[in-house]
């Protein structure tokens, strides 16, 4: 009896743990370069009693790498990314982060931001200078920046994070791996796309599908928990009876 309550409880906290990612996710479908949120669960086997007892653990969350979709928006400042790769920023207190924003735009000293302020870095972590007043730059697929009738004043650093690298997030869609990113070199998978945003990697219907089959499941679970609760007064109240 007690088992069946405790199943139901360790159900509940998971379902839960999994709606709060579902509506983060819900929360920011629109959101330009997210990255969803994604959880996984174990099964814990209990061998306390005479029987073995299945409990859910309570989920460990982890960052999809799943691309979003491109968007066109003609916008010469608008970049988005073929391939893996992200790019870097660095926010005022030089921290290192990894976005596929790529919604940028020209601050009045020249320098590369993005449009939360953050500073795009080149291939060695260096600011990109351009000139304010020097018109609408060409960038290419490597990140070459052309501006004018000037040869290259700049590249775009592109950057590989290690699959098995834990991500945790920042602002403006970015994210901080613990392991060390690898520059992108070869650019035959990877590389840049002017004039297109990439969206968030959220498919709404299915996040709705998800919100919808987590509130019945979880549902379910309370109903377990009260049947159980409910048989245990009756036990007692009956036993007691015959005490």
């Amino acid at each position: 009896m007690q088992s069946a309550l405790y199943v139901a409880l360790s159900a509940q906290v998971a379902l839960s743990n999994r709606l709060e990612t579902v509506s983060r996710n819900v929360a920011n479908m629109n959101t330009a370069g997210y990255r969803a949120d994604e959880i996984n669960f174990a099964e814990m086997v209990s061998k306390a009693g005479p029987d073995k007892v299945s409990f859910s653990s309570g989920g460990e969350n982890y960052i999809s790498r799943q691309n979003g979709s491109l968007n066109k928006t003609d916008n010469p400042l608008d970049l988005a990314i073929e391939g893996e790769a992200w790019f870097a920023i660095r926010d005022a207190n030089g921290g290192l982060s990894y976005t596929r924003d790529g919604r940028l735009h020209i601050s009045d000293d020249g320098t590369l931001k993005t449009v939360t302020g953050q500073v795009v870095v080149g291939a060695g972590g260096q600011p990109i200078q351009l000139n304010p007043d020097g018109g609408t730059p060409l960038i290419t697929q490597n990140g070459d920046i052309i501006q004018g009738d000037e040869d290259i004043v700049g590249q775009i650093g592109l950057f590989l994070i290690p699959n098995d690298a834990k991500l945790t997030r920042k602002e403006n869609s970015a994210v901080v791996p613990d392991r060390a990113v690898i520059p992108v070199q070869v650019f035959d998978q990877h590389g840049i796309r002017q004039g297109y945003v990439e969206g968030a990697n959220i498919n709404p219907v299915r996040e709705m599908t998800k919100m919808i089959m987590i509130s019945r499941a979880f549902e379910s679970a309370t109903k377990m928990i009260d049947m159980g609760s409910e048989s245990q007064k009756t036990a007692i109240r009956e036993l007691g009876k015959t005490s």
